[in-house]
């Protein structure tokens, strides 16, 4: 029991670490674009582009590490949802 929790909390904690590395590399480079676009193309700032798609990937690494919790990839959830199929094929 100890080995499956343990095996859970390192999980987690990945996932947060993972979440906390891009938001810190998100964060210095789109600062450093921005200070390149300001500079050399004041007129479009197309810093933009990377700001929202990167944005996107970091909000799902937020999502993974903060809210869902793995719920979808435990050994219990896949367990469930085989008996929930088998009681369906059954009726």
């Amino acid at each position: 029991m100890s080995d499956t929790l343990r095996a859970i909390a390192e999980e987690r904690v990945n996932a947060k670490v993972k979440f906390y590395r891009n938001l810190t590399s998100y964060v210095i480079v789109n600062a450093f674009l921005a200070v390149i676009n300001y500079i050399f193309t004041p007129d479009f700032w197309w810093v933009a582009f990377p700001v929202f798609f990167w944005g996107i990937g970091v909000f799902v690494d937020f999502i993974k590490a903060f809210v869902v919790h793995g719920k979808f990839d435990s050994e219990s959830y896949r367990e469930r949802k085989i008996e929930e199929e088998m009681e369906k094929l059954r009726n």
